[in-house]
């Protein structure tokens, strides 16, 4: 047999022989472990009984205790119940007490009451018969009375009452009087003090415009230059920018005539430029003009810009700036609309400072309060209806719009700033040299304070003096009383001030004099 084969059976037989002792191996200690857990399991088993055992016994120690405790709560809990019962017991029967103490009591009262009700009834009918007796007495007494008056009571008591009333009325517009004077006495001491001090720290200017410039010529030569062929020249600037002019006798001048001041300065400015130019035809002056208008623009930016910074305020809309530039080619009553607006910011910069508020929003409302005189568009609005439009479009402080609307009475005033700029918009419009007057509505104003004062009866005449700042009233002594000139005064001082609109403030003297004149012969 070959060897090979023979340790190959041998390594075989070796082989199965130790997987079989290792089987055998593996089962005994699995044998071994298997009663090793069955070991350990009863244990854990008698361990866990022994333990619940424990635990059960524990638990109802526990529970009796807890039973123990709950039921002595319960016990204590129970006996102070039955405690506020028996104190509730008592209370309620010390109120039945009470209750039929005072039951007693009203009884007695009412017993008491009775008696006194009859005895009450018992006046009332004597009285009753008194007031009887009382009343047939008066009525006998002013049948007498109007026996002998010959005046019915009715009668007497309405002239009684017509009198009554008169008088009534005299004193009570005498004591209005006083009570006006009085007011006024004090609130003028203390508003003229503020105003003067705002009128002495605020240097005016006058600036009078007029609806006419005169462009100065070197020679007249020039004029027929301007005047062009067949009058082209002339046509061509008229209708460039809106102003007639007027070439006439006048040596070395032309007449620029406009109701806007602005047109009036594009067209002296385009008419300089033109004359310095020497280049005059109806395309120049088209160019030239164009020109202008937009440097007028820029300047009217600048100058809009130089017046706010100058006034110190801030935040202006830039269209709110370009109005405020506008403003210095207006005029209002002759008086130019930028300086007018310039010293009432000022004014009420100084005035708002003075009673304790804010001058920066003051001069602010101040400087736009006549905004709505330089609109771009035409518009049926007045121009504080419109400026208050305008300041609110452009985000302007609540206290701003309505001091602007309402500085002419067209919006109610709801801010303390209103009242100043009213103030301050009369301040610079009444200072003398401020505006100018068309002696025709000069002469219209003061007829019609005359006249009111002619509308009373008793008046003889009535003169108004000193520009209209005063009325003197003449009246008859025959037919007015001493009491009746105050009442006068009062009735044309306030006529006047519902039904005219003027500068300032009106002065009423109503003068009544005696005269007795006798002729020695």
């Amino acid at each position: 047999m070959d060897p090979i084969i023979i340790y190959i059976t041998i390594g075989l037989i070796c082989l199965i022989a130790g997987i079989i002792a290792g089987k055998i191996i593996f089962a005994e200690n699995t044998r071994r472990t298997v009663e090793e857990a069955q070991f350990q399991s009863k244990k854990i088993i008698e361990d866990a009984k022994s333990n619940a055992e424990n635990l059960k016994k524990e638990k109802l120690l526990e529970a009796k205790e807890r039973f123990v405790q709950l039921k002595a709560e319960y016990e204590k809990d129970v006996l102070e119940r039955n405690r506020k019962v028996g104190e509730g017991e008592n209370r309620i029967r010390q109120k039945e007490q009470g209750l039929n103490q005072k039951t007693e009591q009203l009884d007695r009262q009412l017993k008491e009451n009775d008696a006194i009700k009859t005895n009450l009834n018992r006046q009332i009918e004597v009285v009753n018969l008194k007031r009887t007796e009382f009343e047939k007495h008066q009525e006998e007494h002013i049948r007498r009375l109007e026996k002998i008056a010959g005046l019915t009571a009715d009668e007497a008591k309405s002239q009684l009452i017509e009198s009554l009333k008169q008088e009534a009325h005299t004193r009570a517009i005498a004591i209005q009087q006083e009570i006006v004077d009085e007011a006024k006495l004090k609130a003028n001491k203390e508003a003229r003090k503020i105003i003067i001090q705002t009128i002495q720290r605020t240097a005016a200017e006058q600036a009078i415009e007029n609806s006419i410039t005169v462009f100065n010529l070197e020679s007249d030569e020039i004029k027929g230059q301007i005047i062009g062929r067949e009058g082209r020249n002339i046509r061509a600037i008229e209708a460039a920018t809106g102003v007639d002019l007027i070439v006439d006798d006048t040596p070395e001048a032309i007449i620029l005539s406009s109701f806007d001041p602005l047109r009036r300065e594009i067209a002296r400015l385009s008419l300089q430029r033109l004359v310095t130019d020497g280049r005059i035809h109806p395309a120049r002056i088209e160019e030239v003009v164009e020109k202008t208008k937009r440097q007028i623009e820029e300047q009217i930016m600048e100058i809009g810009e130089r017046t706010v910074i100058e006034l110190g305020i801030h935040g202006l809309h830039k269209e709110l700036v370009r109005c405020v530039g506008k403003m210095r080619f207006r005029s209002s009553y002759g008086q130019n609309l930028l300086m007018h607006s310039r010293e009432v910011a000022n004014l009420c910069g100084i005035m708002a400072a003075e009673l304790g508020m804010n001058p920066k929003l003051a001069k602010r409302a101040g400087l736009l309060h006549d905004i709505g005189k330089v609109p771009d568009e035409e518009t049926e609005l007045s121009h504080a209806l419109l400026g208050a439009k305008l300041t609110e479009k452009y985000g302007e402080n609540p206290a701003v719009v309505n001091a602007v609307g309402a500085h002419h009475d067209e919006m109610e005033m709801q801010y303390v700033i209103s009242p100043i700029v009213q103030a301050c918009d009369a301040i610079s419009g009444a200072r003398p040299g401020a505006r100018r007057e068309i002696m025709q509505q000069y002469l219209q104003r003061i007829k019609e304070l005359e006249n009111i004062a002619l509308a009373y009866p008793g008046v003889e005449k009535a003169y108004a003096i000193q520009a209209g700042r005063e009325l003197r009233v003449i009246v008859e002594a025959d037919k007015v009383t001493d009491l009746d000139s105050d009442k006068l005064s009062f009735e044309i001082a306030q006529k006047i001030q519902n039904e005219m609109t003027y500068p300032g403030q009106i002065k009423i003297t109503v003068i009544r004099e005696k005269r007795a004149v006798n002729i020695a012969r």
